[in-house]
């Protein structure tokens, strides 16, 4: 009879002990789960997730407005620059190719086409303003033919 009572008292502190056990994976399973600082229980810890995730819903909202501006500075900036050499007088035997149409411009063709005429007692210089590709002023061919090189690298 002893002996049984023994017997059950050895269960018993083995249920207790593998309670005991469960009892702290649960505690630190709860601790895991209570985050931020000080959160005493499951609502202060909701509240500090909800807190951050508004911080980054505002912080993503910002980074896009950012962002968009930063789109539209950059469709209205440099985009393609070439250069083309010509001679202008051929067949004369003066200028050689030192004469040039050069283009800058942005995504959206506006910008400038610089040309030059090269001869060998003087050296002209002329600008053309660029909307969408074309100008409101007549283009030589080698000014046409930069514009089309420089619409050629955007794409």
């Amino acid at each position: 009879m002893i002996l049984n009572h023994i017997n059950e008292i050895y269960v018993l502190l083995g249920l207790l002990a593998i309670l005991l056990i469960w009892i702290a994976r649960l505690e630190i399973k709860l601790r895991h789960l209570l985050i931020g600082s000080g959160s005493k229980n499951l609502d202060q810890s909701l509240a500090a997730i909800k807190k951050d995730l508004d911080g980054l819903i505002k912080f993503k909202e910002e980074e896009e407005k950012y962002l968009i501006g930063v789109e539209r500075r950059l469709r209205r900036s440099l985009q393609a620059t070439e250069t083309v050499r010509f001679n202008p007088f051929k067949g004369t035997g003066t200028g050689g190719n030192q004469s040039f149409a050069t283009s800058f411009l942005n995504e959206e063709g506006n910008g400038v086409v610089f040309s030059s005429l090269y001869a060998h007692d003087r050296m002209s210089i002329f600008s053309k303003p660029l909307v969408e590709f074309g100008s409101s002023f007549e283009l030589t061919g080698e000014e046409k033919a930069v514009i089309a090189k420089s619409k050629e690298s955007l794409k």
